[in-house]
């Protein structure tokens, strides 16, 4: 019990918070830096696969109907939750469900699919890697990097099929990276590729050839020949892939017989690549027509597409030709390709302590915090509930009887106040007690005398022994004065405990009432020798009660009286002390003086500095009690001084006004 109780309870909570709260950090942590740690190896390798697949779909479908499929397939190849939504938000595919059972998504998405992203950082020219994607139901087995598949460069694709199959994600990284094959294409502003979107019977129709021509070649002897699904010629070598192109001529060694193998139906435009060239031709020459340029449509021969062509001999045309064709590409292929989405991938980003493995981490934690709080809980509940059962132990012995019980304190904290307040109580009930037992026997003793001298007298009367005579009536009398006299101081106790004693003020000449105290004691004082003197003005008024006035002040020279020698005097003084506007009474006596040690109980009831109880000595004990009850009760107070061998003063202090009750 050395520091505040309230103290300890709040560094106990904080201790408890300061767990809590670490062991939420520790969880939060480690679950987090476990998902990255596991996530972070994969993210970049998965999210481009991902994201390289759907932008293939975007470019082969206008739609995004139909892709919950390959988004399924995309989230077991990759491991992850794949989801697309549209610009508005609204959820067009999602791999984790649909409707109210789907997780939430993260709160920011990994991407947007938008099919003309790769487009526009193209220069104008059709290259053949980035339209590697927009080769719709080419097979792995039959195209690679080009169109062939070699053992030099392991057949992959990055679109997916009309069939549904998903290209592996080791190989789309593998075209992706360019690292594998180099190609080179050369082609005219408007050079739609002619295989773009094959149908399945075109695509089926097209496979057949490109595999006779190898087969051709292939028999011919020309095992480093290839053919692609657009009928160019392919050279393969052991560091990369070279197209050789029937033009220009002079940079080729490709003889006739290897063209010969080369069916022209390869170089033929398919049934979308023709729609896009025709509405990417009408844009071209719109737009050069509202720039006063003349433009005449072609037809190319080799693959019959359109052409536009202008005044090669003008610059500016030519300028233009090439921004129309670029913007009318552009339109062109809008409406071709699904609309923007977003892409999200992987799980909600909120921290779910209960998802996955976490909840065995999360239920440990916890069950190790509960551990924690609750031995820091006993351990610091049973330091603190000590002295609380201390306490009530102690308690329970003194309602017993033990009058004598004490606990031992220490510190100065709110318990150590509550043991020292047990102890005062402790000991006010035990000394209350012996007074209560004192008191009692007091009393009886008190009233014993007087009953048995009654008793004694009436007695001998009867028996004749002594006579009924004025002496004896007067003697019988005197004791029965005595007993009402106790009577009476008991009652005024009784009604002074039970707060019931009650003064009735009225403007009273306290000097004139002193007089009458004198002259009432004057009788008794003769007899024993002793001058009673008053000093006082004419007239001292203050508001009291002068029944209860003269009963306290009575008892004050009545002491004085008893208790002085022969030849001693005893001076009632009365004054006005215009300081604190009090009247004061004091009684002076020459007496033989009070011992210091009997002073502060001299009001306590029923005590006696002669403890002989002779009739000459001492009274019952109770009239300085009385006095200082009724003194209090004017709302003054009473005190005594006194010197041994030179005599003893007891001083009345009491306002000359009533104090005003507080409202």
């Amino acid at each position: 019990m050395r520091r505040s109780l309230f103290v300890r309870l709040l560094v106990l909570s904080l201790g408890v918070a300061v767990i809590s709260i670490t062991a939420t950090a520790w969880l939060t942590t480690q679950s987090t830096s476990q998902r990255l740690r596991g996530e972070f190896a994969r993210t970049l390798e998965a999210d481009s696969y991902v994201y390289t697949n759907l932008i293939a779909y975007a470019q082969n479908n206008d739609s995004w109907d139909g892709v919950g499929d390959l988004v399924g397939e995309l989230a077991e190849t990759s491991g992850s939750r794949v989801a697309l939504t549209g610009a508005d938000g609204r959820v067009l595919a999602d791999s984790a469900g649909s409707g109210g059972d789907a997780p939430p998504l993260p709160s920011t998405p990994t991407a947007e699919i938008d099919a003309m992203a790769p487009m526009a950082v193209m220069s104008g020219d059709f290259s053949m890697a980035s339209s590697m994607p927009l080769i719709d139901g080419w097979s792995a087995d039959s195209w690679s990097a080009g169109g062939m598949a070699t053992e030099d460069a392991p057949a992959h694709t990055a679109s997916p099929y009309p069939s549904g199959d998903a290209a592996p994600m080791e190989a789309t990284l593998s075209l992706t990276t360019g690292t594998d094959v180099s190609i080179v294409n050369v082609g005219g502003l408007l050079s739609t590729p002619p295989d773009w979107r094959l149908t399945k019977e075109e695509a089926a129709a097209r496979e057949r050839l490109v595999a006779d021509a190898n087969a051709c070649l292939k028999s011919l002897g020309n095992e480093e020949l290839f053919v692609g699904p657009d009928g160019t010629i392919l050279y393969a070598t052991a560091d990369q892939l070279t197209s050789v192109l029937d033009e220009p001529i002079e940079t080729t060694e490709v003889d006739d017989s290897v063209r010969g193998c080369v069916p022209r139906e390869l170089s033929q435009a398919s049934a979308a690549s023709k729609a896009l060239n025709s509405e990417q031709v009408r844009l071209t020459e719109q737009c050069l027509a509202e720039a006063g340029v003349e433009a005449g449509p072609t037809v190319a021969a080799d693959n019959g597409l359109l052409q536009v062509s202008v005044d090669s001999n003008d610059p500016s045309q030519l300028d233009r030709l090439y921004g129309c064709s670029l913007t009318a590409g552009d339109q062109a292929m809008q409406p071709f390709l699904a609309d923007a989405a977003l892409l999200y991938i992987g799980s909600t980003d909120r921290f779910d302590a209960f998802s996955g493995d976490g909840w065995v981490r999360t239920v440990l934690t916890g069950l190790g915090v509960l551990a924690a709080a609750t031995g820091i809980t006993v351990f610091a509940g049973r330091r603190l509930s000590h002295p609380i059962r201390t306490l009530t132990e102690a308690a329970q012995r003194l309602a017993s009887g033990g009058r004598g019980t004490r606990v031992e304190v220490t510190g100065t904290d709110e318990v150590a106040r509550l043991g020292h307040a047990f102890n005062a109580m402790a000991s006010s009930i035990e000394e209350n007690d012996r007074q209560r037992k004192a008191m009692v026997s007091d009393i009886a003793h008190e009233l014993r005398t007087p009953l048995a001298n009654v008793r004694g007298y009436l007695e001998a009367a009867e028996d004749g022994v002594v006579a009924m005579d004025a002496q004896l009536v007067s003697s019988l009398l005197e004791e029965s004065t005595l007993l009402q006299r106790l009577i009476d101081d008991l009652q005024d106790l009784a009604l002074a405990d039970a707060g019931m004693l009650r003064v009735h003020r009225e403007d009273t000449d306290v000097a004139d009432l002193a007089r009458q105290v004198v002259a009432a004691h004057q009788p008794s004082a003769s007899t024993s020798q002793v001058e009673l003197v008053v000093a006082a003005p004419p007239s001292v008024v203050a508001d009291a009660d002068p029944v209860r006035l003269r009963q306290a002040l009575g008892n004050l020279v009545a002491n004085a009286v008893q208790y002085s020698g022969t030849g001693s005097t005893v001076l009632v003084r009365v004054s006005h002390d215009l300081a604190s506007d009090e009247v004061v009474l004091a009684v002076r006596d020459d007496g033989p003086g009070i011992a210091p040690e009997h002073l502060e109980h001299l009001f306590d009831r029923f005590y006696r500095t002669d403890t002989s109880r002779t009739r000459a000595t001492g009274g019952s004990g109770l009239g300085l009690a009385i006095t200082k009850h009724l003194v209090e009760a004017h709302d003054g107070s009473v005190k005594v001084s006194s010197m041994v061998g030179a005599g003893s003063t007891f001083t009345i202090r009491l306002p000359v006004r009533a104090p005003v009750p507080a409202a």
